[in-house]
């Protein structure tokens, strides 16, 4: 047989295409079988995004606290430095600090951004955890005397007019307390005891600072109940009170009768009339213990003060000439004194040691929350 000639440029044999492999959706979203799954996005993972707003929500938090606590300490601080009305030795200085602080804080915000970016290339737990740590940090700040200041020229600062006056008075009754014969005071402290329960029970029903009402009773019987020779009785010596005070305090006791001599009905009467007199004066604390202790005499401390034109405790002054312009002191200052024993279970010497600067943080009943 005849063999076919020989070409020099033999043809190539044909090679047939390999068929291509579909990929499956599995493939396609990286879950192939014959490979390892491929690590998810953090953003995509299940629950990433609401991790990730709780996150920046405790980090926020926190930076608040610690910004919000810092503001008012450094104003605080700056506002008891340069007080006075001198432009180039306080009110020049005082505004410098205030620009000082904002450029301070923006300084800070843009470092904070800057080293969360660093932070979180490790942990995002790692921003979140520092910005707790300063809260932390200054919520312990603010347990300490310095900021009880700080804290204290800066709602002067910002009260004005109204933040001084009160102030003022603050003080007075500091000094009132002060003046208190400590042992004589720690008797009638011990001799309440007896009606603690009727007081906080008349307090609670009728929305009053039982601090407050003890301090009432203190001044108006020092805890000892009786009947006095200018109609006053028991335990608040109750004189002539409006008829819908005693029909509210009826309506709370849920009797028929009230007995002015039986302590309880006595604390309850007295919390109602101090509530109407303090509705009366617009919530004004010291008007409305004034109020309190004139009664409907004279028409009445409204009458007096529509009379004279008085517009509030300052101004009334003038006009007091016979009744008695102390009274919130004293009230205010037994009030403070059992605010002390109910929170401190003693009574605090004012001059001794750091006691001024814990007892301004423990406040004034009525006057002051108390940190």
């Amino acid at each position: 047989m005849d063999k076919a000639p020989r070409s020099g440029n033999p043809q190539p044999a044909t090679v047939k295409p390999k068929p291509r492999r579909r990929r499956t959706a599995a493939a396609r979203n990286g879950n192939d079988p014959g490979k390892p799954p491929r690590k998810q996005p953090r953003r995509n993972r299940p629950g990433g995004f609401q991790r990730t707003v709780l996150l920046t929500g405790i980090e926020i938090l926190g930076l608040s606290i610690a910004i919000v606590c810092a503001i008012i300490l450094l104003l605080g601080y700056s506002a008891g430095q340069f007080s006075g009305t001198s432009f180039f030795g306080h009110l020049l200085p005082f505004t410098a600090g205030v620009l000082a602080l904002i450029l301070a804080v923006s300084v800070f915000l843009v470092g904070w951004w800057k080293l969360r970016k660093w932070l979180r290339l490790h942990s995002e737990w790692l921003t979140p955890a520092l910005s707790i740590a300063l809260a932390v940090l200054i919520s312990w700040l603010v347990t300490h005397d310095q900021f009880s200041l700080a804290y204290g020229n800066f709602r002067t600062l910002v009260g004005g007019k109204e933040e001084a006056g009160r102030v003022t008075i603050a003080h007075q009754v500091y000094a009132a307390y002060r003046r208190h014969d400590s042992a004589q005071l720690q008797k009638m402290v011990n001799r309440s005891q007896e009606y603690r329960q009727a007081i906080e029970d008349a307090a609670r029903s009728f929305d009053i600072d039982a601090h407050l009402l003890h301090g009432i009773a203190a001044t108006e019987s020092s805890f000892i109940p009786r009947d006095s020779s200018d109609g006053g009785r028991g335990l608040f010596q109750i004189t002539r009170v409006p008829e819908t005070v005693i029909a509210q305090a009826r309506r709370r006791l849920n009797v028929e009768k009230i007995m002015l001599d039986n302590p309880r009905h006595n604390a309850f009467v007295a919390a109602a009339t101090f509530k109407h007199y303090l509705a009366e004066m617009k919530d004004d604390l010291f008007l409305g213990l004034l109020a309190y202790n004139i009664g409907p005499a004279n028409g009445g401390l409204r009458f007096i003060m529509q009379q004279y034109g008085a517009t509030d405790f300052t101004t009334i002054q003038p006009y007091l000439q016979t009744l008695p312009r102390d009274y919130p002191i004293r009230v205010l200052a037994y009030s403070l004194a059992f605010r002390l024993w109910h929170r401190e279970g003693r009574l605090l010497a004012y001059e001794e040691g750091n006691n001024a600067i814990r007892i301004q943080r423990i406040g004034i009943p009525g006057l002051h929350a108390g940190l």
